[in-house]
């Protein structure tokens, strides 16, 4: 179905931008986990709109509700874990052209040609991103199981425009490599509100933010992450693959338009020499001492930091006139678009991403473990 994934843990989501609420279904983890319900709580504020400057001015206070799948020690007791959020800041008369009149760069038009009218528009129906909440909520869960399997999953915005935060240390992995990259994700989680190693590179990003916002326009970004703890020899080949998983996950969330693992579109410029990861003996195991791969080969984790990055683009909901059609008269029109929306989606990505990657990391471990030797 289309709005579910996952093998071992499947996922479904459900609702609209504008309907009563909005939640996911998450079924087959573990039984007999204690969901730390405060940390998910921060986890999810941290995706929620309105909380900042360079949101969305929408306000939801983005409450997960779980009404089924805990026993009453919460725990996870073998049952589909359902989770509800509600949705309380709508203002459905900001999309009244929008049925008639697709904003360019969203859904609008393939919506209609597809359902004909009878699609959900306010907000985007089912297309905004808004269900990224529900998202953040089962993967805010599928971290904290890896978490107690010592898997620690992080990202950061890396670019916003011309800005661009310092890289995560990944790409080696030597131990003084290692020790800066220990050093990033205890910086990024001393509760900093914009999700970037430098601060002054924070202080670049926000500045073209604030410029897309001045000009009544909108500016695209990319987040990076990184998942550390990973044992070898987690995942499958071709589909089952650490990339498949994630790819899928990753492109479900509509404002993602690419996607590189490691040293990502930098291989083409270069020869097997320069890009094949020597390996040796690291930390008592076998491990490759340098990362270009991204922690995965053939699919299958490598012992690395498993690291991806993806390109988000500029939100297509701007308030400058662009060129559309009237489907009810035929004609060409100009449409600005109305509501509240991010001048820069990408800062909000960050805890999505890093819950694309806990889905996909805790289905991949329970579908296809590493085996015992």
């Amino acid at each position: 179905m289309a709005s579910s994934f996952g093998t071992a843990v499947r996922v479904s989501v459900f609702g609209q931008s504008h309907s009563p609420a909005i939640g996911c279904v998450v079924d087959g983890l573990p039984a007999g986990f204690v969901p730390d319900l405060d940390d998910l709580r921060s986890f999810m504020a941290r995706r929620a709109p309105g909380r900042t400057g360079w949101t969305t001015p929408r306000r939801e206070a983005d409450e997960p509700r779980i009404v089924a799948g805990l026993n009453q020690r919460g725990e996870t007791c073998g049952a589909p874990l359902a989770i509800i959020i509600e949705n309380t800041d709508t203002r459905s008369r900001d999309y009244d052209d929008v049925l008639r009149i697709p904003r360019p760069g969203h859904a609008d038009f393939t919506a209609q040609a597809k359902w004909h009218g009878h699609q959900d528009v306010p907000g985007g129906g089912h297309f905004s991103g808004r269900l990224t909440a529900p998202l953040c909520a089962a993967g805010g869960i599928a971290r904290q199981m890896l978490a107690a399997r010592g898997v620690r999953i992080a990202a950061h915005l890396l670019r916003v425009g011309s800005a661009a935060d310092e890289p995560f240390c990944a790409l080696a992995h030597d131990a003084d490599s290692r020790r800066r990259l220990v050093g990033q994700l205890d910086a990024l989680g001393d509760g900093r509100t914009f999700p970037v190693i430098s601060m002054s590179a924070g202080d670049a990003m926000l500045a073209q933010i604030d410029d897309a916002r001045s000009a009544r326009d909108s500016i695209g970004g990319a987040v990076e992450c990184v998942a550390c703890g990973l044992p070898a020899g987690m995942g499958g080949p071709l589909f089952d693959g650490i990339e498949s998983a994630i790819a899928r996950i990753a492109f479900g969330v509509g404002a993602v338009k690419s996607l590189e693992f490691g040293a990502g579109a930098d291989v083409a410029g270069r020869r097997g020499s320069q890009n094949n990861d020597p390996f040796d003996v690291v930390d008592g195991s076998y491990a490759p001492v340098k990362n270009d791969a991204g922690g995965n080969l053939g699919g299958i984790t490598s012992g690395a930091p498993l690291l991806f990055r993806v390109a988000i683009k500029p939100t297509p909901s701007i308030a400058q006139p662009q060129r559309s059609v009237d489907i009810a008269s035929g004609a060409t029109t100009t449409l600005a678009t109305h509501g509240r929306h991010d001048p820069c989606i990408a800062p909000r990505a960050v805890p999505v991403m890093e819950a694309v990657a806990a889905l996909a990391l805790l289905d991949s471990w329970l579908a296809f473990p590493p085996q015992a030797t």
